[in-house]
């Protein structure tokens, strides 16, 4: 059974830092990309930022320069670093793997939420 679970959010400050991270059991993430999307009060389930299994990122206009992607394949585990923080980074925070390229199915998180509040 593939699992995926965030974890990391919480309540911070304008400008403060979160570091969030999607831990997997039963599937090994080296061979997939993985990727973060965030849905706000209201919004849609947005892609925030990707990381491939050569470790190519690609994010989000919204994001660049304050959020980084990172992966640890020996631990199974992506990281989402975010700086500077502003209150529309407010949401919950899910991570994915479309394994659909490798005949599996596409997994979820159960997300996690982070809150940009003074």
């Amino acid at each position: 059974q593939v699992q995926l679970v965030e974890s990391g959010g919480g309540l911070v400050q304008p400008g403060g830092s979160l570091r969030l991270s999607c831990a997997a059991s039963g599937i090994n993430i080296a061979p997939h990309t993985v990727r973060w999307y965030r849905q706000g009060p209201g919004n849609q389930r947005d892609l925030v930022g990707s990381i491939t299994s050569a470790r190519i990122t690609d994010y989000a206009e919204s994001v660049k320069g304050r959020f980084t992607i990172s992966r640890d394949n020996a631990k199974n585990t992506v990281d989402l670093q975010m700086n500077n923080l502003k209150y529309e980074d407010t949401a919950v925070y899910y991570c994915n793997i479309d394994g659909s390229l490798w005949g599996l199915s596409n997994y979820w998180g159960q997300g996690t939420q982070v809150t940009v509040s003074s």
